[in-house]
């Protein structure tokens, strides 16, 4: 069984309740975490015996282009797509980080954090 991160992906995106956030967007941060069996990977070194990084980043990245709300919304799209592209993965956690957020003060971020452990 092997661990895969993705940490500190960095997009800029429209989510927010505020109609202004959605107009001018922010900066937010997501990081992500699964399990897998990479038994095979292990012993071939075949990028198909694994799940590819870059596919995953690109699944995030494919969900963060989708205006939201909430990042509960963002962060359970985020799980559902990796789900459905990759079953073998199992105890996928996301973090989903809005940088600068507009509440009244200054503060670095919000941030939200789903488990599934499917």
């Amino acid at each position: 069984m092997g661990k895969i991160q993705l940490e500190g992906m960095e997009f800029f995106a429209y989510h927010g309740c505020f109609a202004e956030e959605r107009i001018i967007g922010t900066r937010f941060l997501v990081d992500l975490e699964l399990f897998t069996d990479t038994r095979q990977a292990e012993q071939s070194d075949d990028l198909t015996k694994t799940i590819n990084y870059q596919a995953l980043y690109l699944l995030v990245k494919q969900e963060m282009e989708k205006e939201s709300h909430l990042l509960e919304h963002v962060a359970q799209r985020i799980l559902t797509s990796i789900h459905q592209t990759y079953p073998e993965a199992y105890g996928l956690k996301v973090k989903v980080s809005k940088m600068n957020p507009p509440l009244g003060g200054k503060l670095e971020k919000v941030s939200l954090t789903l488990t599934d452990t499917e």
